[in-house]
């Protein structure tokens, strides 16, 4: 079965510093992998790399057998959504959030969807229409993730995502996460510093000094 990702000794550089040395790693569709490892070690970077947001030094990344370089980066980012801790939201209400992946497409939110969604993360349907000053920052985070999802990207590549959220927030993202990956096959790739997110890994990797290693967890 041919991977989802294959990087091919992908190594990155900045400011004379070498943080990713040579790494060479598959992942296969449907793999939901989570990605530890200390404060500074290139977790993030890796993720930005596979997300082509940042590009290699050297080494090559391919996405379904293809050269990512070869991909139109639109057409990349409508299969691969990168997901940061600390979403920003905009315009007044959730519906203007939600909707806006139907807008770039010149088309119609499909309401009944985003009602799903909110309540999929554990948020009213009411909420659609809820100013987002009056929402708290992990209600804030939870509809950042809903817009990124109203159009299902293949591949979630999600950063960090509940380091700012209490164990009730991160807990009912989570879930929903791990439901898309069992539910729908969707392929997963979470950066975390959480025990209790680590302890739920499929497969678990760690960055570390420029390098990454599977390690072999006990649940």
């Amino acid at each position: 079965m041919e991977a989802v990702f294959s990087l091919q000794n992908v190594t990155f550089e900045a400011n004379g510093r070498k943080i990713l040395d040579h790494i060479s790693l598959e992942i296969q569709e449907g793999e939901m992998v989570t990605i530890t490892g200390p404060s500074g070690s290139g977790k993030s970077t890796l993720l930005k790399i596979i997300s082509s947001i940042l590009s290699p030094t050297s080494g090559q990344i391919l996405y379904k057998g293809k050269d990512i370089n070869e991909i139109p980066p639109t057409e990349y980012r409508k299969e691969v959504s990168y997901f940061f801790q600390n979403a920003a939201l905009f315009g007044e209400t959730v519906r203007d959030n939600v909707s806006f992946p139907y807008e770039i497409r010149g088309k119609e939110l499909d309401e009944e969807k985003a009602k799903n969604y909110l309540k999929a993360v554990q948020l009213p349907e009411t909420y659609l229409d809820k100013p987002i000053t009056e929402l708290s920052g992990g209600e804030k985070q939870r509809v950042a993730l809903v817009r990124n999802l109203m159009y299902m990207p293949e591949v979630l590549v999600l950063d960090e995502v509940t380091s700012s959220l209490d164990a009730a927030n991160s807990g009912i993202i989570l879930s929903f996460i791990r439901q898309l990956n069992e539910e729908q096959n969707r392929t997963v790739l979470w950066v975390t510093h959480k025990e209790e997110e680590i302890r739920h890994a499929d497969r678990l990797l760690e960055v570390k000094n420029g390098k990454v290693e599977e390690i072999i967890y006990g649940k």
